[in-house]
């Protein structure tokens, strides 16, 4: 049972975690509070959905577009980073297209639907509850946690160029995990114990992805201070 809570709570906090990037998107953009509920409740709704048809949906289609992900994020990466770019560079020639940009962020990918749904499925499966009542409770975590989360940006007071850096330092995170999450997989495979020099071997290149990406943030800031 231990486990089982464990798992509910790794589940739990991966659906925060989506809901905490949709509400960045909505927060920094200039999008109004009610388009905001309505994003929020789009998501309930959609948990709802995927909690009813738990057991009439397939698994193995819902693994093969997981097992996309790669592809996907390497894509969502490339998006990500250039309309990143186009959101800042809108915004110093007085443009703001955050209404519109915004939605490369707060909106699901397949690959993030599908992940949802095996979510909702090991929820069922573990408990032997209601698929109902578990889209229920993940469409709450989800409501409850891109509404505040973008309230609670907004009152940061944050221009819409911030949206843009948020885009690229994801977009350059999603570039970074796809070049390690394969050598790790490789490791894993292959039995290599944490402290061979294979494993080692990896460390400089996080620290220096780490570096690059603290210094692209560190320069935004300069900039727009």
């Amino acid at each position: 049972m231990d486990i089982a809570y464990s798992i509910v709570i790794g589940i739990l906090l991966s659906i925060l975690v989506f809901g905490i990037k949709t509400g960045a998107g909505c927060g920094f953009s200039s999008i109004g509070y009610k388009k905001i509920l309505l994003l929020g409740g789009t998501y309930f709704v959609i948990s709802l959905i995927m909690g009813s048809l738990t057991g009439f949906i397939d698994t193995q289609g819902l693994q093969d577009i997981a097992g996309k992900g790669m592809i996907v994020h390497s894509i969502l990466a490339i998006l990500l980073i250039s309309v990143g770019i186009y959101t800042n560079k809108k915004w110093n020639c007085g443009c703001d297209v955050s209404k519109h940009t915004f939605v490369l962020l707060s909106l699901p990918c397949p690959v993030c639907l599908a992940a949802l749904f095996l979510s909702c499925m090991i929820l069922v499966t573990t408990f032997e509850i209601s698929g109902l009542l578990v889209g229920l409770l993940v469409g709450l975590v989800f409501f409850i946690s891109v509404v505040s989360s973008a309230y609670l940006f907004r009152k940061m007071g944050k221009k819409p160029d911030t949206l843009g850096n948020i885009m690229v330092f994801l977009g350059l995170f999603y570039m970074l995990s796809i070049l390690l999450i394969p050598s790790f997989i490789k490791m894993q495979s292959m039995n290599i114990t944490p402290i061979s020099s294979e494993s080692v071997g990896i460390m400089p290149f996080l620290v220096f992805g780490t570096f690059i990406l603290t210094g692209y943030i560190i320069e935004k800031i300069r900039r727009n201070s």
